[in-house]
């Protein structure tokens, strides 16, 4: 066991005595050491309640033999960061997360893991640092938040963020937004749509590192305490066994976690997560693969922001394993692949029909039959960039219209609420890729106040930075090589005509390559707005958006 470098033999009476001095007997050293890593904290309602996850894993951990020892993670509540500098830190969090795990796992020799995380980049950065380390591990989500029925619709954060749009537009009143702000966010949990965090939680069972249910049962539900303990008492079978991420986390599960993103309509944010997992775990997938994936996957589901649903009414239909066994319909799946269960895919997903074709389409009637996310290259976006396609309304999928160019979100934030954007406009918000934001902020604000302002069927907006979740409308994010290196985002004009086809896969500015080159000439990028601290050595050492915006140190 990796833990005996920290306690057998006489070498090690130094190490026991402060395992004693910490409170463990004789009985609990000489079993196996778990590592229970709690992203608790008073911040992020989705991470309020994990302490009572953290405790329910341990007891299932206790009955099967081991030894749990918790230690934290840290989290950044992607909401409260949002529309100000504080964004700037949450994708570059998650390699501080990832990295920390890491050091506590070598530093202290655990011989497995179970990583509890529940929002944005606290879940990826956990898959990243389990696929590194490669000791027997199980991710086990908090779960999602409930939607409740406010004014005769189910609402989520997304309806706050648009309410202050409709608030600028003088659509509600301060009374009414004061409304939104109580009622959108009912209890504890990650946020109710099919946002960042519930669409990497649904892609963690799929990966096969989360038990059934990871992704759907609701956080306020005793079942998300039972499944804790089931967490517990299988990461002890996953060790008598052996089966590490590296026996999980192959090929062919990023594949399925493609196909399951297509149908499911997951957030954009998983073209940069997906990526960076499969870095860690020596795999290779690219955009051109999601983009194949995309194009032969029918899309089944239009939860929040594309269309009403709900992760809860995503668990009442029958939760992640129905929607891989309506697509195994079709072989679209690959089913005789390990997971944390002990069991196969198809083992998993044998007995679990949809139970609510309203929710999960069937899959010969889906919504399109084309994937939840497009990739969308071109003059403008020479590496690629990724539109959520089920979220844009179809008078959207085919644009053009005149460039509005802003070199930061904030000045773009400040003309949409002034008024200054018309139908029409494609709004472009460069200098907040990875390297350029730094962090590559997401920019909910300005795409919830395009459609609180009721624009969102008639304007574009474009970056090289990312878009939440929660976005809905034309959003196109990750425009790689971003404007920091060069790209050709960089030299964009206002007033330049933008062509936006979804369904081709084009993004195009009308310009000629001779007038690019001549923009060119002269050109240095911005000064980099944070010199100082993390994000300046992240600035330094994060890769393109394209290659999931991993740190490299070559």
């Amino acid at each position: 066991m990796y833990s005996d470098s920290v306690k057998k033999g006489v070498e090690r009476v130094p190490h026991r005595s402060l395992f004693k001095a910490a409170g463990f007997t004789d009985e609990e050293i000489k079993r196996p050491l778990i590592g229970i890593v709690n992203s608790k904290n008073e911040v992020i309602p989705g991470h309020v309640h994990l302490n009572t996850i953290a405790e329910a894993v341990k007891a299932g951990v206790r009955m099967a033999g081991g030894t749990p020892v918790e230690f934290p993670a840290i989290g950044i509540c992607d909401g409260i960061a949002m529309g100000h500098v504080g964004m700037k830190y949450s994708l570059a969090s998650r390699e501080l997360i990832a990295d920390s795990i890491e050091a506590m796992t070598m530093a202290h020799g655990f011989d497995a893991l179970v990583l509890i995380p529940n929002c944005d980049k606290i879940v990826p950065a956990m898959l990243m640092a389990a696929a590194r380390l490669n000791r027997p591990a199980i991710v086990l989500s908090g779960g999602p938040m409930l939607s409740i029925d406010f004014k005769g619709k189910f609402r989520d954060l997304n309806s706050a963020f648009e309410a202050v749009g409709a608030y600028k537009a003088g659509s509600i009143n301060e009374e009414e937004l004061l409304d939104f702000e109580n009622n959108v966010c009912p209890t504890c949990g990650s946020c109710s749509g099919m946002f960042t965090a519930n669409s990497m939680n649904c892609l963690t069972e799929v990966l096969g590192m989360g038990l059934p249910g990871n992704g759907t049962i609701p956080a306020v539900y005793s079942e998300r305490v039972r499944l804790a303990k089931e967490a517990g008492i299988k990461i002890m079978e996953l060790l008598e066994k052996d089966i590490k991420p590296s026996d999980i986390l192959v090929p062919d599960a990023f594949y399925n976690a493609l196909r399951v993103d297509m149908a499911l309509g997951c957030s954009t944010n998983s073209m940069l997560h997906l990526p960076a997992i499969a870095h860690e775990a020596k795999v290779d997938i690219s955009l051109e693969m999601a983009n194949d994936i995309s194009e032969q996957t029918p899309n089944l589901c239009h939860l929040a922001p594309a269309g009403e649903h709900h992760i809860q009414d995503l668990y009442h239909a029958g939760g992640i394993m129905a929607i891989m066994n309506e697509l195994s319909k079709k072989g679209l799946l690959k089913l005789d692949l390990k997971t944390v269960t002990g069991k196969t895919v198809g083992e998993n997903i044998a007995n679990c029909p949809v139970k609510d074709y309203e929710v999960i389409r069937p899959i010969d009637k889906p919504y399109s039959q084309t994937g939840g996310i497009a990739v969308l290259k071109g003059n403008l976006a020479l590496d690629g960039a990724v539109v959520k396609r089920s979220a844009v309304s179809p008078e959207m999928l085919v644009h053009s219209g005149p460039a509005k160019v802003f070199d930061s979100e904030d000045d773009a934030i400040a003309a949409i609420y002034a008024g200054k954007i018309q139908k029409g406009d494609v709004v472009v918000i460069r200098y907040e890729g990875p390297k350029g934001g730094p962090g590559m902020r997401e920019m909910l604000s300005p795409t919830s106040a395009i459609c609180g302002m009721g624009l969102d069927k008639d304007v574009a907006l474009i970056t090289d930075g990312r878009f939440s979740g929660a976005t809905r409308g034309a959003a196109i994010g990750h425009v790689s090589p971003e404007a920091m290196v060069g790209g050709p985002i960089a030299f964009v004009r206002d007033g330049d005509i933008i062509e936006i086809d979804i369904k081709k896969g084009v993004l195009n500015f009308r310009v000629s390559d001779e007038e690019i080159e001549k923009r060119k000439k002269g050109w240095v990028p911005n000064e980099p707005r944070v010199k100082t601290g993390y994000l300046k050595r992240y600035s330094k050492m994060v890769s393109s958006a394209i290659h999931g915006a991993v740190m490299i140190d070559e």
